[in-house]
């Protein structure tokens, strides 16, 4: 007869075992990008490359930025197999062995554990088709359009102004010299649209200078995703916006970059492409529901 007991100690002590290894997994990956956090604000050619690295990755947290940048230095666009799959590719044979370790949502609760991701350059299949916003197209228009709604004050055209867009925080109001063309009114609006967001309406302590760089790299990574020429932040003043930040405090105002450019960016493509509901679609979806039971009689 099989010895039951000794069956489930040993499974007792292999699932210890499985947990501590994965609570290690999650310690080192949070030691790494904290460590990657600091130097990325610390080393302005770091800084330059997490803005193009979280343009071309804006769904994906700083924090897997971050660790990607540390572990890959290389990598431009990364994803889970999973993500790769939904976009035509697959990973290469030869590479699934080396993955890149990052966060991913775990499939119990809304906690995270660690996961799998590939850089392109690790996988095959369908060219990238990158969403561009050329000037003079209805989808530019209306890619302003939404990042103009995104302003928590009232918005005033002033054909006068010297530059393309201004936020004013004492009158709580963002002015936009109408007569600037569609790229640099987009990069430029989307700048002063981070500031009056920060700013709440004048609910929080508010200093422009200390906010002008995360909003210029809201402005930039939002461009890098929809193909927008601009230039990058002045960075020279790097090192003093982040003297006596701590590894969290570095990984914290990182993520405030992402989430908006994220939240704008999310927004604007879903108006550009909205999601349209076919009969097809809709019998997917019922076919994945479970199946209603009866009740017994």
């Amino acid at each position: 007869m099989a010895n039951l007991t000794d069956i489930i100690t040993e499974k007792g002590i292999s699932d210890q075992d499985w947990k501590a290894q994965k609570q290690t997994e999650r310690e080192n990956a949070v030691a790494m990008r904290d460590a990657a956090a600091t130097e990325i604000t610390s080393k302005p050619d770091l800084y330059a490359k997490y803005l193009d690295m979280q343009g071309d990755n804006l769904t994906y947290s700083a924090g897997n930025v971050a660790l990607v940048m540390a572990q890959a230095p290389d990598a431009t666009i990364f994803g889970t197999p999973d993500r790769w799959a939904k976009l035509g590719r697959s990973v290469s044979l030869d590479e699934k062995d080396n993955p890149i370790k990052i966060f991913v949502r775990s499939n119990y609760g809304k906690s995270y554990t660690i996961g799998n991701a590939y850089d392109i350059s690790q996988t095959r299949g369908r060219d990238l088709r990158p969403r561009m916003l050329p000037d003079g197209t209805p989808e530019m228009e209306t890619a302003l359009k939404t990042l103009i709604n995104h302003a928590v004050v009232p918005v005033e055209a002033k054909p006068d102004m010297a530059q393309p867009a201004y936020y004013d925080d004492a009158a709580l109001k963002l002015y936009i010299n109408p007569d600037t063309p569609d790229s640099a009114a987009f990069a430029a609006i989307a700048t002063e649209i981070a500031l009056c967001r920060f700013h709440a309406k004048g609910a929080y302590d508010y200093d422009r200078a200390e906010n002008l760089l995360d909003a210029q790299s809201i402005s930039y990574v939002m461009c890098k995703r929809f193909g927008i020429p601009t230039e990058k932040p002045d960075l020279s003043n790097l090192g003093a916006l982040y003297r006596g930040y701590t590894p969290d405090d570095c990984w914290h105002a990182l993520s405030r970059i992402q989430e908006m450019g994220k939240k704008i960016s999310g927004a604007i493509e879903n108006n550009i492409a909205p999601q349209q509901r076919t009969r097809a679609n809709n019998i997917q979806r019922r076919n994945q529901r479970p199946p209603v039971r009866s009740a017994a009689r």
